[in-house]
């Protein structure tokens, strides 16, 4: 099975294209190697896709004839990622919101009207 359609059928990316695009962009690798999507995965190979935050590290067990449920993942997968690494991810994702600084770029609503009243 192909490495796209691989990723795909675990539901490590939610469409092929974005399992492509993460391949094509140097997101994913096999065997610590960089790789094409139409690369045939093997049993027992590790492969290490970025996804977001979180840097997943999976063990091919065995190729799915399509995609399968979340349930069966564990089937065709083994999830040997650190859960200090889902931690982490957790971790940033809920860090002070980015704050736009006043005063930079296109104004707000509220700074526009400001500035109206200021005109009149």
């Amino acid at each position: 099975m192909r490495l796209d359609q691989w990723l795909w059928a675990v539901r490590v990316y939610k469409t092929r294209t974005q399992a492509v695009e993460a391949i094509k962009g140097g997101h994913v690798r096999v065997n610590d190697q960089s790789t094409k999507p139409a690369r045939e995965v093997h049993p027992g190979e590790l492969i290490v896709a970025k996804v977001g935050l979180v840097r997943r590290t999976l063990r091919v067990i065995a190729s799915p004839p399509s995609r399968v449920a979340g349930k069966l993942v564990s089937q065709f997968a083994e999830d040997l990622t650190p859960a200090s690494e889902y931690q982490a991810a957790r971790d940033s994702a809920r860090a002070a919101p980015i704050v736009r600084l006043r005063g930079s770029g296109r104004p707000t609503k509220r700074e526009r009207r400001a500035l109206d009243e200021l005109e009149l």
